[in-house]
């Protein structure tokens, strides 16, 4: 069942790096009393996801952050070391947090995972991004396959 607007996020947990070494960030502490735009894509290094999609949200961090958004995270099913040297190479600095789902187990639990095995990547979550207030899902929008249309930040924008 994939999540909906209006759901409580599922607890859950993700790994990330920081200045002291890989962490674990519950669900709990990323949206708990926060606003948090969540956006997910299929892998680090990708094409759409490092010419336009993560870069549109370092871009429009602060107009983000101006519209009352407390974190924006990106997450896809890469390992924790993958994402920080994706996120130093798009210069991502405090701007947004970097997100591993290295087992899928989250994308999972939103019903937003996919079968990339055609591609020789297994498991992967779906382009999506979403709106969290205090762990309650407001938005949701989720790419059709192969798209990119409503996920990007000027999207989140626009919703909120």
């Amino acid at each position: 069942m994939t999540i909906k607007v209006g759901d409580s996020v599922p607890n859950g947990s993700f790994k990330h790096m920081t200045a002291e070494g890989m962490e674990e960030l519950s669900t709990g502490e990323l949206f708990g009393g926060k606003k948090v735009v969540l956006f997910s894509l299929p892998g680090a290094f990708t094409p759409t996801c490092s010419a336009k999609h993560l870069p549109g949200f370092v871009q429009h961090a602060g107009d983000l952050k101006g519209k009352g958004v407390d974190t924006i995270a990106c997450m896809s099913v890469n390992d924790a070391f993958v994402m920080d040297a994706w996120g130093k190479d798009q210069s991502v600095g405090d701007s947004v947090v970097m997100l591993a789902d290295g087992n899928a187990e989250f994308a999972k639990s939103l019903g937003l995972d996919f079968d990339a095995s055609g591609f020789g990547m297994g498991t992967r979550a779906q382009r999506f991004a979403m709106i969290v207030d205090d762990g309650k899902v407001t938005t949701l929008n989720v790419e059709e396959p192969g798209a990119f249309e409503v996920s990007s930040a000027e999207a989140m924008l626009a919703a909120l």
